[in-house]
């Protein structure tokens, strides 16, 4: 709630990989520019199949890495870091446009309970997002993994995941207009690939939760398998289809859409840090 809009904006509505990383082995907020010089330098010799580059010297790629003190859940999580690969015409000189070609922050939101014993040497980013080609996020996390002796993992998230995720994001009120809560579910055992599309108007799903939540602001397992079961019945008398048979694969709200490969998109900066909040958990139970 004490995160500023306009600061976080460019994190909406665009679709984010999840990582888990284990703590980075002295990693300081006090040396962010030089860590950018250095993995532009790193940046740019990969690209170029390992040729020599000087670092400081003017390349096409640029790499900013910054802080973004909004994102916390509570003053013990450390701000979250921000990576920006930039790119730019070889042949213009400094003042060439440059443009943003991939994306990546670490962020810990809520997670002091787990690292607060954490050896002072050691900083606790457990969650780790990307928005760009795969072939960069290889290559700075490979930077980060030789730099800071961490590692990075893809984060899945669990059908038992999403329904806590569609439980938690239907309890959510928005101001504007709420788009239809979406469940996707895909169909095992079949030669060819079927997916079937659940949705349900938000007002109903809200009125579905009211009936099931027995304390506002508490939910328990109990109410999500209530919560999921009644849906699941509801499709089964109109269409004779046991949705439970299938695997639910994605999750779309007016508050954020989760995919089980490990895709979150963020659409209301209001619930962003809940949101966070529920996805580090999710990583640092990777990481144990």
């Amino acid at each position: 709630e004490n995160t500023d809009p306009q600061r976080i904006a460019f994190l909406l509505c665009k679709q984010w990989t999840l990582y888990s990383v284990t703590p980075l082995y002295r990693f300081s907020n006090a040396h962010l520019k030089n860590y950018s010089r250095l993995l532009t330098a790193f940046v740019a010799a990969e690209r170029q199949k390992g040729w020599a580059v000087e670092v400081g010297v003017e390349l096409d790629i640029k790499v900013a890495i910054s802080s973004l003190p909004d994102l916390k859940g509570s003053d013990q999580d450390h701000a979250a870091i921000l990576v920006q690969l930039f790119s730019r015409s070889p042949a213009s000189q400094k003042n060439s446009e440059e443009k943003l070609i991939w994306s990546g922050w670490f962020c810990c939101v809520c997670g002091d309970e787990f690292f607060e014993n954490m050896p002072e040497d050691f900083t606790c980013l457990p969650l780790f997002l990307t928005n760009g080609a795969e072939s960069y996020t290889a290559i700075v996390g490979s930077w980060f993994q030789k730099t800071f002796d961490c590692c990075f993992h893809r984060l899945a998230i669990s059908p038992l995941n999403l329904s806590w995720m569609a439980a938690m994001w239907t309890e959510c009120k928005v101001d504007k207009t709420a788009s239809a809560v979406e469940l996707i579910f895909s169909v095992p055992g079949l030669l060819q690939p079927l997916d079937i599309l659940y949705a349900i108007h938000p007002e109903d799903a809200k009125a579905l939760w009211d009936t099931v939540q027995k304390t506002p602001g508490e939910i328990t397992q109990e109410e999500v398998d209530i919560f999921m079961d009644c849906l699941y019945s509801h499709f089964h008398r109109h269409f004779k289809i046991r949705l439970s048979a299938a695997k639910l694969v994605k999750v779309s709200t007016a508050i954020a859409s989760a995919h089980c490969d490990g895709i979150i998109k963020f659409l209301q900066s209001q619930y962003l840090i809940g949101v966070l909040k529920l996805l580090t958990e999710l990583a640092i139970s990777q990481i144990q």
